[in-house]
């Protein structure tokens, strides 16, 4: 089992920029596929982003490529996603999730439901 504990999230006002980091303990982090998922007020989760366990391969909400940027420290066992041109539109709650290869892998987490979540954390646009 793997556990997932957000941090980062805060108010910054449009055009800025926040990095967001989920710290995972449990078990082997390196072997994991791990993501980014957001829900605004009112609205379904969508997918933001994912990485796979070895960092050689990034996917992105069509939307958010060019603004926002995933990476992954497996000595530290934390993934990282770094936000920029901040837009009110992206306010909502952000969840990091992790997937165990082959069940759930990163190119298709935005369609297949990762096994572990975090508690997410808020992040909040102001224009």
């Amino acid at each position: 089992q793997v556990q997932l504990v957000e941090s980062g999230g805060g108010l910054v006002q449009a055009g800025g920029s926040l990095s967001l980091s989920c710290a995972a303990s449990g078990r082997t982090f390196s072997r994991y596929a791990m993501g980014w998922f957001r829900q605004a007020p009112g609205k379904e989760r969508e997918f933001v982003s994912a990485i796979s366990w070895n960092a050689g391969n990034t996917y992105y909400a069509d939307s958010l490529k060019g603004r926002f940027t995933i990476s992954r420290d497996n000595a530290k066992s934390t993934v990282y996603l770094q936000m920029s041109s901040l837009k009110p539109e992206d306010t909502a709650v952000y969840y990091c999730a992790a997937a165990r290869p082959p069940f759930t892998t990163a190119q298709t987490m935005s369609v297949s439901l990762p096994g572990y979540w975090g508690q997410g954390t808020q992040v909040t646009v102001s224009s």
